[in-house]
């Protein structure tokens, strides 16, 4: 299939001159039997540690807002309509 720019090739064609390794190509890092467990585990606990964080603060929010919504319904007893003249 032709390219539809009246450019001709593109930047990346031009100035590539290697062709692109395959991602399915498996590269040996030389860590053995054990490839990368150590990062794995240090993300796993960046992200639990970053989960527990969430949580609080998310428990926290909502009960800021309870207090919030409790203190304005319990205020005083006679509330009828709005604030707003008219309404």
């Amino acid at each position: 299939m032709q390219r539809s720019s009246s450019f001709g090739t593109s930047w990346a064609d031009q100035w590539d001159n290697g062709a692109d390794p395959s991602p399915r190509v498996a590269r040996d890092d030389g860590a053995g039997g054990k490839k990368g467990s150590g990062a794995a585990e240090k993300t796993k606990a960046a992200a639990a540690s970053g989960l527990k964080k969430v949580k609080e603060g998310t428990a926290q929010g909502f009960q800021w807002i309870k207090d919030k919504c409790q203190r304005k319904s319990s205020g005083g007893g006679k509330k009828q309509g709005s604030q707003v003249a008219g309404y």
